[in-house]
């Protein structure tokens, strides 16, 4: 159910340019969720089309200038606005824009009230959870929900990130790690990826990065950003989608062992003042259960 105006117990704030199929998916859960008047979205570039599609909810323009060092800049950016936002909000989510924190509804309530009930100076982990589009057996087009022509998900424990804030801390660049010392990873809930739940809309987004890239002008090793951005790095696409069908399907929807060995491998992160778990590559997909279709 929509919050009112008066809710002050989450924000989700993104930083975004362009990127309009998931921009919408972003405004349309969080907005649902929180209000759009506690969605926070940095405009990169001052985009028009971001800037009306995210009527309603708050829009910060900057300066879209390319620049080798762009992740570095922006989770200065975002770290420092969560900062503020947390004198304000008693949590609040932060992560790219094709991130979204999920609560299961297994748990029988909404986020906000789900949150309103978890204490404060923490940071929450959600277990990561890559939405794959299985090109083989998913052949409908997403028109506004994601969840229902897309099931198939695959444990991604790189998005197992610490994005859920309620305490001061720095997050590294990527949002994969904290300097917070504890690891809290509550059962019911997810972090969804979702650059890989349409394939269109994957080549699309793929061919924007690379320009960026390119623009750029700098090389993987010497860019402070994502391997991913770079067409080089990139592979064929349809091959990609097709490997999904490869992995090892698993039955039911028992998260729990996964959980467990974040939790049995966490510590510090050598001597950056960071904390990490492992991030192992799984072999597992799993089917939805029926209570997550249309939650986004």
């Amino acid at each position: 159910m929509r919050m009112g105006q008066m809710q002050t117990t989450v924000a989700a704030i993104t930083m975004v340019r362009d990127d309009l199929f998931f921009l919408r998916a972003w405004l349309r859960h969080y907005g649902t969720l929180l209000g759009r008047e506690n969605c926070y979205v940095v405009n990169h570039g001052r985009g028009a089309a971001v800037t009306a599609e995210a009527a309603g909810a708050n829009v910060i323009g900057i300066p879209g200038d390319h620049h080798k060092n762009f992740d570095m800049k922006r989770w200065r950016l975002l770290n420092g606005l969560v900062g503020g936002l947390k004198s304000y909000y008693d949590h609040v989510i932060v992560g790219d824009v094709d991130e979204l924190v999920v609560l299961d509804p297994e748990a029988g309530v909404g986020l906000v009230e789900w949150l309103r009930n978890v204490p404060a100076d923490r940071v929450l982990t959600p277990l990561g959870l890559e939405v794959v589009h299985r090109i083989d057996v998913e052949p409908d087009a997403i028109t506004d929900r994601i969840l229902g022509p897309r099931r198939h998900v695959r444990i991604a424990p790189h998005y197992s990130k610490p994005c859920v804030v309620s305490t001061g801390t720095k997050i590294a660049r990527g949002g994969h790690f904290t300097q917070y010392d504890k690891l809290h990873t509550p059962e019911h809930l997810y972090l969804f990826h979702l650059k890989f739940s349409d394939f269109p809309t994957y080549v699309e987004t793929m061919n924007a990065r690379n320009a960026v890239t390119a623009a750029v002008g700098a090389g993987i090793k010497e860019a402070a950003i994502g391997r991913h951005w770079f067409a080089e790095a990139r592979g064929e696409d349809r091959a990609t989608f097709d490997a999904f069908a490869q992995m090892k399907q698993e039955p039911g929807f028992d998260m729990r062992p996964y959980r467990k060995r974040m939790q049995r491998s966490f510590g510090p992160r050598g001597e950056t003042g960071f904390f990490a778990f492992d991030r192992p590559d799984y072999d597992a997909q799993y089917v939805l259960p029926d209570r997550f279709s249309g939650l986004f």
